[in-house]
């Protein structure tokens, strides 16, 4: 069994929570999301998060609108739709209950 390879397993279950997280504070260019990904240690690359992004923008979890750059050309901003957020309550509930979960069988191993 491939350590790495379960630790990438686990990062990609929780991004999508991680990145709804990151919206919940308000809107985010995606180079704010993923500087704010890594500044918590998850590190990820712009190829994995725009095809996220966009599937959930496709499920109307996110909106996004443009916005003109003094620095290039315009840039995406995203924010969380009224479904984004009742989703992420959702998530937010679930995680809860799975890391107390997970805890209680963790600690029974130590």
């Amino acid at each position: 069994m491939d350590v790495e390879n379960s630790k990438a397993q686990m990062k990609k279950g929780v991004l999508e929570y991680c990145i709804l997280a990151v919206l919940e504070s308000g809107t985010a260019y995606t180079s704010d999301i993923i500087t704010r990904l890594r500044e918590s240690d998850l590190v990820v690359v712009e190829g994995t998060i725009y095809p996220l992004l966009t599937r959930m923008k496709n499920d109307g979890l996110l909106a996004y609108r443009w916005e003109e750059s003094s620095m290039g050309p315009p840039r995406k901003y995203y924010e969380l739709t009224e479904n984004g957020r009742k989703f992420l309550a959702e998530l937010h509930k679930t995680w809860r209950e799975f890391t107390s979960s997970v805890d209680k069988i963790v600690k029974h191993l130590k």
